[in-house]
């Protein structure tokens, strides 16, 4: 798999992969997963210590080693493929996804505003020029934020192959 596998093509699945494949060369290993959680906390400036860092950084190795079912180290599309679904998402995804949620709230008050949306988007490896749409396609109440629950609801729906309005607005 290759970068091109991001274009209107490709598949919600592939889309993600991609996404979490930061070096681009078609195997995801723990460094390409964890560095998401290394340029969430670069972006926000947060330190080594906090809390949420520490908490972001354990979700992120249990995340990983779920994935990395069979311990090799190395994660192909097929595997990923074969082992995520929406169960995986409850118990596993949306613990790390939210950590890094977490990480992006610099307010703490449990949503995202634009900028910090969008430093998240870009610091999870997602094309920045395309946040503002993903952005407003979750902020359905116009307030000028994304709460946590919607923000998650929408990637599970995204990668269970459920219509989200974040997916329906960037593809």
């Amino acid at each position: 798999m290759d970068r091109t596998t991001t274009t209107a093509a490709a598949t919600p699945t592939r889309r993600v992969f991609a996404m979490m494949d930061a070096d681009g060369d078609s195997v995801i290993t723990a460094d390409d997963y964890l560095s998401r959680i290394e340029r969430t906390v670069t972006a926000t400036g947060r330190t080594q210590d906090d809390p949420l860092v520490v908490a972001a950084r354990a979700e992120g190795r249990k995340a990983w080693a779920a994935m990395d079912a069979n311990g090799d180290g190395l994660l192909t599309f097929d595997e990923y493929d074969a082992w995520v679904d929406g169960d995986k998402f409850d118990h596993i995804c949306r613990f790390a996804l939210g950590a890094l949620f977490d990480l992006a709230d610099t307010d703490g008050d449990g949503a995202l505003d634009k900028a910090e949306f969008t430093t998240l988007r870009t610091a999870l490896n997602n094309p920045p020029d395309n946040a503002e749409a993903a952005f407003n396609a979750l902020d359905t109440d116009r307030d000028g934020r994304v709460t946590r629950d919607a923000y998650l609801a929408a990637i599970r729906a995204y990668v269970v192959g459920d219509s989200s309005p974040m997916g329906d607005a960037l593809y």
